[in-house]
Order: structure tokens, then sequence, then C-alpha cells
């Protein structure tokens, strides 16, 4: 398959009518499967209502189909097409974050959707992304767009155009380039169908924003306890995983350098991954920054090109700092411990 590629600005001009996302528009209602931005990654996106679309997302992705995918809407039209009533609490939270980065899992309506989107089950996860190219897209396309991240199943996700075509060039339609995300990692998925909402996955939005605005929240178990099954789209499976084995490091330098030795001393050649302000405290083979502990946003913002950065290095294995878990903290220390696999070593 010959997979187009559309270079678009960042901010959509509809005056200039964008020829480009017409055709990828054109293409999504035909049922075809076509990467484009958003605020957070990039999105593989197919028709929500169409079971042949949406298996060739999970073809191209090579993933499990029992694993839900978020829908992405441009309008509240497109929300209540697929979901039944939306609770107070639900309507505060789409008044305040939509757009943005911030998923709600609802009640799907009956016959809306096929099962393949959301794994059969009663409830369907839904937002609005915070990015001009890919609203009008889903606009355009007339359509509410099912999309995961724009990756290969397990690698981590993509943040540039360029990520997409490394992954997934020749088994999609096309990508639209609208440039690096800014975000970085993916939205933050809320159960509202619950008495209490929960955290199903930490994301753009944090779980201190949140409860601003509701009061308080719960955090799904399976964000703390790996022998609980999540239930969150894209955290069932191993995900954004490096080439190379990923092992977090939970202590002070002196006790890193002693890791990143002990391995050098065996013959592996080791990368290492730390913020800029711990860059010059160790000797290992490459090293990589993540961005400032000053800004953790910054990090986030950055954190699957840093990984996926790794995989152009002669490395054997790759160290890594853990990160402060307040705000968003939390969503970059989550994605971490999925690529290791929750490997950690931690400091006595």
């Amino acid at each position: 398959m010959e997979t187009n590629l559309w270079v678009v600005d960042k901010d959509v001009d509809k005056k200039k009518g964008y020829p480009q996302l017409a055709e990828a528009a054109r293409l999504l209602a035909n049922n075809e499967v076509v990467a484009f931005p958003t605020e957070t990654v990039y999105g593989l996106g197919g028709n929500a209502k169409s079971d042949e679309a949406v298996k060739r997302i999970f073809e191209a992705k090579g993933r499990p189909n029992d694993n839900p995918l978020i829908v992405h809407v441009a309008s509240m039209e497109q929300l209540n097409e697929i979901t039944t009533e939306i609770s107070e609490l639900a309507k505060t939270l789409i008044k305040k974050f939509w757009p943005g980065p911030l998923t709600l899992i609802l009640e799907k309506k009956e016959g809306a959707l096929p099962n393949s989107v959301t794994a059969g089950l009663r409830t369907v996860g839904v937002r609005m992304p915070d990015h001009p190219v890919a609203l009008e897209v889903i606009r355009m396309s007339g359509v509410p767009i099912a999309a995961p991240s724009a990756n290969t199943s397990g690698k981590p996700s993509p943040t540039t155009a360029k990520h997409v075509s490394d992954d997934l060039n020749g088994r999609i339609a096309g990508i639209v380039d609208g440039g690096s995300t800014g975000v970085g990692v993916e939205s933050t998925v809320l159960d509202c169908t619950v008495p209490v909402p929960v955290i199903l996955r930490p994301g753009g939005v944090t779980k201190e924003e949140l409860e601003a605005v509701i009061g308080p929240i719960k955090e799904d178990a399976s964000l703390k306890n790996q022998a609980v099954t999540p239930k969150s789209p894209g955290m069932k499976y191993t995900h954004y995983a490096p080439d190379a084995p990923l092992i977090l490091i939970d202590g002070k330098q002196g006790f890193f350098q002693q890791i990143i030795e002990q391995y050098q001393a065996v013959g592996k050649k080791v990368a290492v991954m730390v913020p800029e302000e711990h860059k010059h405290d160790y000797q290992a083979d490459y090293l990589v920054c993540s961005g400032s502990l000053a800004n953790l946003h910054s990090i986030a913002a950055k954190l699957y090109d840093t990984l996926r950065t790794f995989n152009d290095l002669d490395v054997d294995i790759i160290l890594a700092e853990v990160y402060p878990e307040a705000g968003i903290g939390h969503a970059i220390m989550n994605r971490l411990l999925k690529a290791a696999g929750h490997q950690l070593i931690k400091e006595e």
C-alpha cells in the first residue's frame, strides 16, 4: 500500500481550503486508515462507525483486538450520536477540559458503534482533541473517529509524522503531518460511569486538576498493582518500549553510577536517560537528556521521542532515573514503568 503524506500548517486556516485535509477526510469517510496529529500524540484514525475501518486499525498496529479504542469527536453532536444521557459531572468536565487531553468513559448508545471499537463493553471512551488539524479532519470526515496512537503496538507512541512513518509506512492510507505534538503523552482516561470517578490512565490532565473541579476521585488499582488487569485503552499490554531493555533506577547518583559500571563490567554498552540537571553526574557509553526537572511538562513533551532516540544507538541496556510523581510526573512514570516492563532497581 502506498502511504500518502500531506504536510499542513498546525494552525488550520479554513479560508485556504486545505485540499490535503479534504483528501484525508475523504479516505476516513471511505473506511481507510489515516494518521493525524493531536495535542497529545499522533492518532491512527478510522471511521468509528465502521467495523471494516476498525479492523484496519488493529491490523496496521498489530494491536490485540480485545483492547478498546478511544473515539475522537469534533462536536457535541458527534458525542451525542454515540453516547446515552451525559451526567452533570461529565458535562462539568467537558465544559472545563474539552477540547483537551481528557478521555471520558461514558455509556455508549445501543447500536451506535461496532463491538470492535469497545471490545464488547457497554461503555466507550470519548474525547475532543485540542488540535486544529485533528478537529478539522474529524469535522470534514463527517464521522466520529476511533484513534489509538499511530505506532506499531508496544513501541513508543509517535509525536512526529516521522515517527508514524517509521512504524507504519506502507501499512496505512495516509499521514497528515502537522508538526510535533505538544503534550507528548496520551490523554487522561477517567471513568464517569461509577459513583466516584476513577482514573484508568494518567495523562495530559492531572489528578490535581480534575479534583480541583469535581472533588475527590480514585485511581484504578492496576496503576499501583501489576496483578490487576487494567481497564483503560492502551494500558493492558506492554507499551512504549524502546528496542533495548529499559530499567529504572531509584537512588542517589553514586548508586546509579555503580549500576552503570556493573553492566559495563560484563561488556554491556550502557545508555542513560537523565534530566538536564544531572547530565554531568554520570559516566556511560551514551547519555540522553530528557528535559528539565524544573519543568516536568518538558519531559512529558519529549518522552517518546527520547525513548525512540535509543533505537538509533548501539546500546545493550538503557538506565533511566525516576521522576517525581506529582502532577504530570504521574503520567511520565506510568509510561516509563510500562516501557521498562516494571523493571526497577531501588537503592536500599
